[in-house]
């Protein structure tokens, strides 16, 4: 059989000439148009409803796409609902609902008054998954950037989205019948998505070129609207292009390394030159994750043409403007190019900004001399970024252990790399059903307020018995969906009508339901659950207390690890006695997400602890009722407490390595038997567990609007957005005055800085002191070619542990008290607010208020004899 669209398998020629049709839709029904090319649909239940009402089929077949429906419609369906006074009326009712949410005041305008003329934020991503029905996304990076984008929607901040439009997408997955995981790229169709092509005044297509080792490449722009914000994609598959270059934008991270430079250069130098056709200058570009990374380079050659400034004053001025974001908690997820790749592609944009390509180099290499190491695209971004951060607070901490190379002499606690933490977008996720009990008992607006923990507090003026109704009724539309899938997959298989017998024996919507979905990556150990099979079993069937299992979840195609643990499991199902109380759901995407977070009881996550990032497949159970029982990594190491859920283990390392395994399987069983079912099925009067009803409360109320994408983009707006302006501002005005001589003043300090030294360091401390007095530090400092307010000295005070090492330090800054000819003497205050063996060392860093001395000079010098905090 021949794949549809296939182009190895056309009969007929390519085409020479292309033009656009379209169907006019009747009068009463256009602005069916405007809302389906408006992503707020899918956050909008009256939106999506109507749309589902034109033909819940169509709806489902084409992958929940308005655009599709539409255009699958013939003359006489549209002429039939032209006349339908109920449609017209909802359809009325939802396009005033768009107008009064694009005009509404909103939290920026508030929080901000005056700055959205001045201030615009691009938001560079590899991947966006914004709806099923555009599939440009493989997981939780573009599900977190999608929902990133209609945050910002709702807050409204001046932000645009900037990707790639991949023509096949990620890959559909489906399994053979021994399980082992097959893929299969289709070839999509733009005009009938929610997509415009962008065209200039001319009505030509905007394009842009990128300029690779022997050629360019063109690639033109499309636009989604998703609410208030633009998301701009580029696309290569454009006649201009020779075939293989047509398909550089084909398959999300599919090719070699070769590929994914060139789709790196396209996002990164591409993204930024469709932002200036636009006739857009971001003050604030955000990479999230290291894809796109070459948009600084791109950035600092635009600014040199446009200023007419060398290489070093545009990234001086620059650098505070942008906000690198990191996902990954180990160093082989990061992308890496040899040396010389990168030189045969990025030589000519580096030297046209009259930037050598060896200090180029050295942008992307921890160890900035050591030419075996790779080109690192992380660190290529942090080089280029004042403001750092990753996904959560274990994450934070485990990247500054990673990174600390960058920042030598300053200690790991002290490597300036904050914490977001990521959250989900709550109106794309939360159930009708759920959402009905919202509105009903909750005061507020707790769609546009999601992040008001004030508001979620009416969760626990929810009825038990509503409340339960809500989530057994949940529970048995996701039954019901998922034998809907297994129906459709054995069709596919061509299955025996003793197989779809089958289907109505698999799960029971009365009982205790667990998920587990997620990227099938080894370190998420997604067959912890098989380490006893026959005490899984035993859970599985128990007589009283039984639970059934739904998993889902993609390999890379290249990934033989992830693709066992699938056939591990499919196997289990098949042929182990697993079937009735166990599905895998092939095929992975936002609509099965969808379903499966708002209809699961308990979300299960078991990675090896402290490899997952953040996670946020757990976040989208709470607002729906479900339970986490997860590993203390990411985002439950900050959202769990006894009550909201369970934890896996604990956060103790075992010192032998070969039993975090056994002993995390051990911690889920005990779970599973002793806590969770039991819970659960400890029924009342009426038959609702009261127990399990007041930790749904808990869960909602505590950890929804704690983990919502309203408060983490507020966070990054607070954070680095408006501070990164404001320093883009300040450092790009006038004849870059500020840039120039900030510049000038770090080519002063290192060379310098060798003459700093801290000479000597006395206090009036007592070897035995009362817990509240105060001591005094006086510290005599050679400055050398630099003056006092070029520096600050600082007291580091913690507690004195057992090899010398300050622990849990506090800085404490000296004020200048003297000069004595070349000596400088400082002098400050140290309250003793701890008992214990305390202790402290003196240390002298560079401060200039238009230089983050630590992301942009990190230079410390510490007092000799001590030890480092």
């Amino acid at each position: 059989m021949v794949p549809d669209g296939d182009p190895e398998h056309l009969k007929y020629p390519k085409a020479a000439h292309s033009y656009e049709v379209v169907s006019d839709l009747p009068k009463p029904l256009e602005t069916l148009k405007r809302l389906a090319h408006n992503f707020r649909w899918t956050w909008h239940q009256p939106t999506r409803d109507l749309f589902r009402s034109i033909d819940k089929e169509l709806w489902d077949s084409t992958n929940h796409n308005p655009v599709g429906v539409l255009s699958a419609l013939s003359s006489d369906a549209l002429e039939r609902l032209a006349k339908d006074r109920a449609f017209l009326a909802s359809l009325k009712a939802c396009g005033e609902d768009l107008d009064e949410y694009l005009a509404a005041e909103t939290w920026f305008d508030r929080q901000y008054p005056g700055k959205r003329d001045e201030a615009l934020i691009a938001y560079f991503c590899a991947e966006f998954g914004v709806s099923e029905g555009l599939p440009i996304y493989s997981g939780g990076l573009g599900v977190l950037a999608g929902d990133h984008l209609k945050a910002a929607s709702d807050l409204g901040l001046p932000l645009v989205g900037v990707g790639l439009l991949y023509s096949r997408g990620y890959f559909q997955q489906y399994l053979t019948p021994d399980g082992w995981q097959q893929e299969h790229y289709p070839q999509y169709d733009f005009y009938k998505m929610p997509l415009s092509l962008v065209r200039g005044e001319d009505q030509q297509p905007i394009r842009v070129q990128i300029q690779f080792p022997d050629r360019a490449v063109t690639c033109q722009v499309w636009r989604a609207e998703v609410g208030r914000v633009s998301l701009f994609l580029l696309d290569s598959n454009v006649l201009e292009n020779a075939p293989t270059d047509q398909g550089i934008t084909d398959t999300l991270y599919g090719g070699d390394e070769e590929m994914r430079i060139r789709q790196e250069m396209i996002l990164g130098i591409g993204g930024m030159r469709a932002l200036a056709e636009l006739g857009m200058s971001p003050t604030v570009c955000h990479m999230n994750e290291g894809h796109a990374a070459f948009m600084a380079v791109e950035r600092m050659r635009q600014f040199v043409d446009k200023r007419a400034c060398d290489a070093r004053v545009a990234r001086q001025a620059l650098v505070g403007g942008n906000v690198f974001t990191t996902h990954t908690p180990v160093p082989a997820g990061f992308d890496l190019f040899p040396a010389t790749l990168v030189e045969r592609y990025l030589a000519g944009i580096v030297t046209s900004v009259q930037l050598p390509f060896a200090d180029f180099i050295k942008m992307g290499r921890l160890g900035h001399d050591n030419a075996s190491e790779p080109f690192n695209m992380a660190v290529l971004a942090m080089a280029n970024s004042n403001h750092v951060n990753g996904v959560s607070k274990l994450h934070a901490t485990v990247s500054r252990s990673m990174f600390q190379q960058r920042w030598p002499g300053f200690p790991e606690d002290e490597v300036p790399i904050r914490a977001v933490t990521n959250g989900i977008h709550t109106p794309t996720w939360v159930s009708a059903r759920m959402a009905t009990l919202f509105d009903s008992y909750l005061s507020g607006d707790w769609r546009r307020e999601a992040s008001n923990p004030e508001i979620w507090q009416g969760v626990y003026n929810i009825p038990d018995n509503e409340l339960w109704e809500a989530r057994e009724n949940l529970r048995g539309e996701f039954v019901r969906f998922v034998r809907r899938r297994l129906h459709r997959d054995f069709a596919r298989r061509r299955a025996g009508q003793a197989d779809y017998g089958l289907i109505s024996t698999i799960l029971d919507p009365r009982i205790l339901t667990i998920g587990f979905a997620r990227r099938f990556a080894t370190y998420k150990r997604a067959t912890l659950l098989l380490s006893d099979r026959e005490r899984l079993k035993s859970l599985l069937f128990h007589s009283e207390r039984p639970l059934q299992i739904v998993i889902a979840g993609k390999s890379h195609p290249r990934d033989d690890g992830g693709k066992t643990l699938i056939q591990e499991l499919h196997r289990f199902i098949t042929h182990e006695g697993g079937r009735s109380r166990m599905v895998f759901l092939e095929d992975y995407d936002m609509g099965v997400a969808r379903a499966m977070v708002q209809g699961v009881d308990v979300w299960l996550n078991n990675p090896i602890r402290p490899m997952e990032a953040s996670g946020t497949s757990g976040m989208k159970v709470v607002p729906n009722g479900g339970l986490n029982c997860s590993v203390l990594d990411g985002w439950w190491d900050e959202g769990y407490e006894p009550g909201l859920g369970w934890a896996i283990g604990d956060r103790e390392v075992p010192l032998d390595p070969s039993q975090v395994d056994p002993n995390d399987a051990r911690s889920l069983y005990q779970i599973l038997e002793q806590e969770v079912a039991p819970k659960f099925y400890h029924r009342v009067d009426g038959g609702v567990p009261t127990a399990w009803c007041e930790m749904m409360k808990r869960s909602i109320a505590e950890l929804a609007p704690q983990f919502s994408t309203a408060r983490m983009v507020q966070d990054y707006a607070r954070s680095a957005y408006m501070p990164a302006h404001e320093t883009f501002t300040a450092m790009t005005s006038g004849k870059l005055d500020h840039a120039k001589a900030a510049l000038h003043w770090r080519d002063r300090v290192r060379g310098g800085w060798s003459k700093v030294k801290i000479v000597k360091v006395s206090d009036s401390a007592k070897r035995i002191n009362s817990l509240g007095d105060s001591f005094v530090v006086t510290a005599g400092i050679e400055l050398g070619t630099m003056s006092p307010d070029e520096v600050r000295v600082e007291v580091i005070v913690g507690q004195v542990g057992p090899n010398r090492d300050l622990i849990d330090a506090k800085e404490v800054q000296l004020e200048l008290k003297g000069r004595d000819d070349w000596l400088h003497t400082f002098e400050g205050t140290v309250t003793m607010q701890r008992a214990g063996l305390r202790g402290y060392i003196v240390r002298v860093v560079p401060t200039h208020p238009d230089v983050d001395v630590l992301h942009e000079l990190p230079l410390v010098r510490w007092e000799e004899g001590g030890t480092r905090a």
